[in-house]
């Protein structure tokens, strides 16, 4: 299994707006992405910057290639995306998740 991480960092006064933003748009997109097997939103708050963190995992990288493209570590974007982040990050980070013995 393959783990997804995503960051992105919005003014702490558009952090709920942008938690709406994300169950419109990108989380039911990983979702329905043939090979996702989980969304977790996870959300930090620090000197007035809320940041999110987006973990997902997938079967393999060709699943994460369906959903962002061949291109896979480069983030992936939605038109709205500019109106909420303070900086539109251009890479995301894999890791192979191992199982403990």
């Amino acid at each position: 299994m393959i783990a997804r991480l995503w960051h992105g960092a919005v003014p702490l006064h558009l952090a709920d707006a942008y938690y709406a933003y994300l169950l419109r748009t990108g989380l039911p997109d990983y979702q329905r992405t043939p090979g996702n097997q989980g969304v977790h939103v996870l959300r930090r708050e620090e000197n007035g910057v809320a940041h999110f963190q987006l973990l997902t995992f997938w079967e393999s990288y060709a699943a994460i290639k369906a959903f962002a493209g061949e291109d896979y570590e480069r983030a992936r974007y939605y038109p709205e995306d500019a109106d909420y982040l303070l900086v539109m990050e251009p890479q995301v980070t894999h890791y192979e998740v191992l199982t403990p013995l």
